[in-house]
């Protein structure tokens, strides 16, 4: 089957990253909608809506560190799964709202499925990926998240056509959610679970098959064989250390350089402004001038560039140009369309007739090009970075912190404060980010950051210095004060 297969499961998989971009992005329209802000009695820039948009990102916070145990306990496939039921079940609630506390319930359920969703998907099409095409496999992610979010849209804009006393224009675009939750549930258990994950569950042989059903071409036999016996080695020399917990991933110093990475590169994805953009574009574009339904017209064809120059990159460029260079010609490149767009935004006030709709277009062409400078560099490599720097001894935890606290904590600070700050301060509110990406993004990733493209898993264990499992610290071996004592393997982490 080979890279046919491969691809198909990474696209199904990635049912779970379309779910992410649709929820995301759906409340972009239904905030728009003048008939759910009458039927909550609020207004766009209120605390309300910022409530409405935190309360997802917060949900997908507990989901991602709940993500850590699933995993690890049944699966990478099956957390999907779970992901899956509970999206749906919140995806109903949110259609059927009779009040906001049902609004809110249903956002907490959407954003801990997402959560789930948001950290196993990528795992799961890291660990199932041929080296050579890792960056490919894994930035389907994006790719998925991208096409949510256009579908989104544009469910959004139809549903827009109605009179506003119905309320069919914010109720069928949240209900539209439960169609891929049940296509996700009805099909991912037809899929394998991860060679790594089944070698570590004592479930050789049956990885075995699924590495051949994953990069078999019909001719490299050897390679495939080679590849089961570095993971079979790999994961059997990591059980001769006893790690339960997540403090251990703290305490070892390569562990914790390796979290450190797969976290930063969350919290610089978010730094890029990129999800304040996407939850309230259509407050950006109202400060710019475009107001009704060709503000969600616009809206519309911003979500449609994205997933356009996140698709050319992913086939064509990530795997050969790896993650640093595009991770630091993003940072560049968006922070200076942040500033372009901020001074647009200080002209617009004031302005009329030709002058206003140049100044207008320029400031909607900004915000576009931050979205396709985004999408072939922070975009997909954010997923693929932090996945693949994660030893499998700590993939499931450490990949549930990283997105939990590095994206969806930080998303939930700038979903409460940004209808407020982009209320009160309009264009001011860009160089927040623009100081960051300066001050602290470039620099981290050009100091910082290791190159890992067309590296098998466990070649990335040696990029760090020593082999994921390597060997405690002996002053792991005490209890001080409560704290777990560990097995000492006998050997050294030599490496050979």
């Amino acid at each position: 089957m080979g890279l046919a297969f491969n691809l198909l499961l990474a696209i199904f998989a990635g049912t779970g990253s379309f779910l992410f971009g649709y929820d995301s992005g759906v409340m972009t329209d239904v905030i728009h909608s003048e008939n759910f802000l009458m039927y909550f009695n609020t207004d766009k820039t209120s605390p309300i809506i910022g409530a409405i948009n935190a309360t997802f990102s917060g949900g997908a916070v507990f989901g991602s560190l709940m993500g850590g145990f699933t995993m690890d306990r049944f699966g990478r496939r099956k957390t999907v799964l779970i992901g899956a039921v509970i999206n749906l079940v919140g995806a109903a609630l949110q259609a059927g709202a009779r009040n906001l506390a049902m609004i809110l319930v249903g956002r907490i359920m959407a954003g801990w499925a997402v959560g789930l969703m948001s950290m196993s998907v990528p795992v799961y099409q890291t660990e199932c990926a041929h080296p050579s095409k890792r960056g490919l496999i894994v930035g389907i992610t994006q790719q998925m998240i991208g096409v949510g979010f256009i579908v989104s849209t544009w469910v959004g804009y139809g549903s827009a056509h109605v009179p506003e006393t119905s309320s069919f224009s914010w109720r069928f675009p949240l209900a539209f959610q439960c169609i891929p939750c049940m296509i996700l549930i009805g099909g991912i258990l037809f899929f394998p679970e991860s060679p790594r994950y089944l070698v570590e569950a004592d479930r050789a042989d049956e990885a075995l098959q699924v590495l051949h059903k994953l990069h078999y071409n019909g001719s490299n036999e050897d390679e495939i064989q080679a590849e089961f016996h570095e993971i079979k080695t790999t994961i059997e020399a990591e059980k001769a250390i006893t790690a339960p917990g997540w403090r251990i991933m703290f305490k070892v110093k390569a562990w914790r350089t390796r979290l450190m990475h797969a976290t930063l590169v969350q919290v610089f994805t978010q730094m890029t402004g990129i999800n304040v953009i996407g939850y309230y574009q259509t407050i950006l574009y109202e400060n710019l001038g475009i107001t009704g339904k060709r503000n969600l017209l616009v809206a519309g064809i911003y979500n449609i560039v994205g997933p356009i120059f996140n698709l050319i990159f992913i086939i064509f460029f990530l795997d050969r140009i790896g993650r640093r260079k595009p991770l630091l010609f993003g940072t560049l490149a968006i922070t200076g369309a942040l500033i372009a767009e901020a001074v647009i935004g200080s002209q617009v006030t004031g302005a009329t007739g030709s002058r206003k709709d140049s100044l207008s277009i320029a400031g909607v062409f900004f915000l576009f090009l931050v979205s396709a400078i985004f999408s072939v560099s922070f975009g997909p490599i954010s997923w693929c970075y932090m996945s693949e720097v994660m030893p499998l001894s700590i993939r499931g935890r450490g990949s549930a912190f990283a997105t939990g606290i590095g994206n969806w904590l930080v998303s939930t600070v700038w979903s409460q404060v940004s209808p407020i700050g982009l209320g009160a301060i309009t264009y001011k509110f860009y160089f927040i980010f623009v100081a960051f990406n300066l001050c602290v993004s470039l620099p981290t990733i050009y100091f910082v950051f290791k190159e890992t493209k067309q590296l098998t898993l466990e070649e990335i264990d040696l990029l760090f210095g020593e082999r994921a499992l390597g060997t405690l610290p002996e002053d792991l071996g005490t209890n001080k004060g409560g704290v777990e004592t560990y097995e000492m393997p006998k050997h050294s982490s030599e490496q050979p």
